[in-house]
C-alpha cells in the first residue's frame, strides 16, 4: 500500500466531491447545514482554487482530504489559520490515515510553509464525537456560538503547532479571540 499527501488541483474536484459526499453521510443525517456536506464537483473545484485543498491518496485512490481556508470564515474572530471540509473514505476511518493528513497539514504546510503559531477549526457540539475526537488530538475550544442556521452550538477550536510563535502572536493581536481565551481560561 502506497500513500502520497499532495495539493489537490482542479482536476481532483470529481474525486474530491465523491468522498465529501460519501464521508459527509452522518452530517446530513443530523441535518447539520455544512456546505461540504452538500458540496458539489462545482463548489469542491471552487474550494480547490480559493483555498489549499490537500489530499492523502492510497494507493492512487483520494482517500482522505483537508481544506486550509484562505477565506474569511472566521476573520472576525482570529487571524489563525483555519481548516475545514476535512473528510476520510468511510471504510478507511479508525486507519490513522485521516491522522496522518491532518499531522502533515499542521506540520508541513501551517507551521513549516505559513509559520502559523496555531490552528483553527469549528465544528458542532451536537455530532456525537467530533468535539472529543479533536480534543484527543490536541484541540482546545476558545468559543461556543450559534451561528442561528439551526446547526446549534459550534465549536471554535485551537491548536498550538508552536508555544512561542503563539505566546509572540496573542502579545501582538489582544482582541483575537485566541489571546481573550488565554487571558480568562482558568488555571489548571
Amino acid at each position: 500500500m502506497s500513500e502520497h499527501i499532495r495539493q489537490a488541483g482542479e482536476r481532483d474536484a470529481p474525486a474530491v466531491a465523491e468522498l465529501l459526499h460519501r464521508a459527509y453521510e452522518p452530517i446530513r443525517a443530523l441535518r447539520l447545514s455544512w456546505p461540504a456536506a452538500k458540496a458539489s464537483v462545482e463548489d469542491v473545484r471552487t474550494n480547490i482554487v480559493r483555498n489549499e485543498c490537500y489530499v492523502l491518496e492510497r494507493d492512487g485512490a483520494v482517500a482522505a482530504t483537508l481544506t486550509h481556508s484562505l477565506g474569511g470564515e472566521v476573520r472576525d474572530a482570529t487571524g489563525l489559520p483555519f481548516v475545514k471540509w476535512f473528510a476520510v473514505e468511510p471504510l478507511l476511518q479508525g486507519s490513522g490515515i485521516g491522522s496522518r493528513l491532518m499531522e502533515w497539514v499542521e506540520r508541513s504546510v501551517l507551521l513549516g510553509k505559513h509559520r502559523a503559531p496555531a490552528v483553527t477549526l469549528a465544528t458542532a457540539e451536537r455530532h456525537p464525537w467530533l468535539v472529543a475526537m479533536y480534543r484527543r488530538r490536541g484541540y482546545e475550544t476558545v468559543l461556543t456560538y450559534d451561528p442561528g442556521n439551526g446547526d446549534g452550538q459550534m465549536h471554535l477550536m485551537r491548536k498550538i503547532l508552536d508555544i512561542d510563535l503563539y505566546r509572540r502572536y496573542i502579545l501582538a493581536n489582544p482582541d483575537d479571540i485566541a489571546a481573550k481565551y488565554e487571558r480568562t481560561r482558568p488555571a489548571p
